[in-house]
């Protein structure tokens, strides 16, 4: 699930939904604040795989892990 393959899309990976994420940290977020934003996005179609918190986390722990987002303080940044 966390790379696109024959039968699960680029959106629906955690591949996808972290540059999604990226996308959506123009500044420091609250895990909360990417978690609302990711549902208003889904409700009005602006992003079109249904994911749970649970990939979220996981999504946020592989970008954690490949040093593109860091915490400092309970929010989320994206890393220069």
């Amino acid at each position: 699930m966390i790379l696109p393959s024959k039968h699960i899309n680029f959106s629906q990976s955690l591949l996808g939904f972290g540059s999604y994420l990226l996308e959506n940290l123009k500044r420091p977020k609250s895990v909360d604040e990417l978690w609302r934003q990711y549902n208003l996005d889904y409700k009005n179609g602006n992003y079109h795989a249904k994911q749970t918190f649970d990939n979220l986390i996981l999504a946020l722990i592989f970008l954690y892990g490949i040093n593109a987002i860091s915490e400092t303080k309970g929010l989320i940044s994206k890393c220069n």
